[in-house]
């Protein structure tokens, strides 16, 4: 072997002692190897839309959702549709009637007195009726079951998804509690005076709509005096004064400008006395438009119902302008729109939504009418109305834009489950 400085060197390194730590310094422990992130779960499901319409102003293209446990979990712009998942046109929140109507007729109130606050319309609400599959297919995803309006005050309502588990309380949301009644002519249109021996319990006030509204100031005052006098209390008198707190929304039924007139009236009048100022929502307000002004004055959220080919509509025979929504809009009022549970056909909540744009609604203000607006009514505007990573997966898949004439609804998701298959 030839001797040169090459393997001179490579002997060196070859038999050098191993390198020893500096006298008094800590030995060096290896480095342990660096934990990979965890891989996100499977999403349980996956839907591409060209066109998300958040419900915040804002639209999302071709985007791409992907849902976990009944939640969105992400929401990508931006995407090309992978392979096998479901495309469509365009996806919005699913939408919520606060008038759906639902109640089991006269087993959903308990006519014996006039004033019912107290009895809750969950105990009454059949889930094994159609129509919740029909509201379902519409893209109905949430609604408020009432009890019927034949009281003066009928209870306390009940928001519930339109599809799940078959028991009540597994739909029932934690929503902001509502107390339902109602002033016009069919709280009253049973009763009759009572001439000589009565024959029912029908024979007794009121029997106008005068008498309905001394039922609902006397209700209010008896709870305020209830609660200085405790020989006084009588069933509900709680939840009629937590309504006068503000803490129980207040949801009268009035058709016509008078009795809309008189729900304002009343409300201003507890304010007056001390009493409490209520939450109020006009439901059915037909004739809202009339005036206005003094629903502003009061800050009052209406509900609309819906159109109908002649515009008379209800037991009152009240008049519904075809531009109503706008011009309440237009005040400043907080406007919903209702299908009073109409299903699958031409008087969806979704055609009502597209009528009120051709009235004058901008189709942001239409979606609104729709979701976020009845979504902050339920007080459950962190869960539903929106189109949003963390909120309830319940969405309306569109074959077109939504709330024209020529698209309909042709796909259905609730709490995550695919209720409508849109293939």
């Amino acid at each position: 072997m030839i001797w040169t400085p090459f393997l001179h060197a490579a002997c060196l390194t070859l038999c050098a002692p191993p390198l020893q730590d500096a006298p008094g310094a800590e030995p060096q422990e290896p480095e342990a190897p660096k934990a990979q992130p965890a891989a996100a779960p499977p999403a349980d499901l996956r839907l591409h839309a060209e066109r998300v319409y958040t419900g915040t102003g804002e639209i999302l293209k071709n985007a791409l959702i992907e849902v976990r446990e009944g939640k969105i979990s992400s929401l990508r712009p931006g995407r090309s549709a992978p392979e096998g998942v479901p495309q469509v046109k365009a996806i919005t929140a699913g939408m919520i009637d606060l008038s759906a109507r639902l109640h089991s007729n006269f087993n959903s109130v308990e006519q014996s007195t006039e004033v019912q606050p107290h009895l809750d319309v969950a105990g009454s609400v059949n889930l094994y009726d159609k129509r919740f599959a029909r509201l379902a297919r519409t893209g109905v995803t949430t609604i408020l079951v009432n009890p019927l309006d034949r009281n003066v005050i009928g209870g306390r309502g009940v928001a519930l998804k339109t599809h799940g588990p078959m028991e009540v309380e597994a739909r029932r949301l934690k929503a902001r509690p509502i107390l339902r009644g109602a002033i016009g002519s069919e709280p009253s249109a049973a009763n009759h005076a009572a001439v000589g021996r009565p024959t029912d319990f029908y024979s007794r006030r009121p029997t106008t709509r005068m008498g309905v509204e001394w039922e609902w100031r006397k209700a209010f005052f008896d709870a305020v005096a209830a609660k200085r006098l405790p020989e006084m209390d009588f069933p509900g008198a709680e939840d009629l004064r937590e309504a006068l707190a503000g803490k129980r929304t207040v949801m009268i039924q009035a058709w016509t400008t008078q009795d809309i007139r008189t729900a304002v009236y009343l409300d201003e009048e507890m304010q007056r006395e001390g009493f409490g100022d209520l939450d109020l929502v006009i439901d059915a307000g037909a004739e809202a438009w009339k005036e206005p002004a003094m629903l502003v004055r009061n800050s009052t959220i209406v509900v609309l119902p819906p159109h109908t080919a002649g515009g008379r509509i209800g037991s009152d025979g009240a008049f519904l302008a075809w531009n109503t929504a706008n011009q309440l809009v237009e005040q400043g009022l907080t406007v919903c729109l209702s299908a009073h549970g109409a299903g699958p056909g031409p008087a969806t909540l979704g055609h009502q939504a597209g009528f009120a744009m051709r009235g004058g609604l901008s189709f942001d203000q239409a979606l609104a009418a729709v979701t976020t607006a009845p979504a902050a009514v339920l007080g459950l505007s962190d869960r539903l109305g929106t189109v949003a990573e963390g909120m309830d997966a319940d969405l309306a898949l569109w074959n077109g834009r939504p709330f024209a004439a020529t698209s309909r609804v042709t796909g259905v998701v609730i709490d995550g489950t695919v209720v409508v298959n849109p293939r």
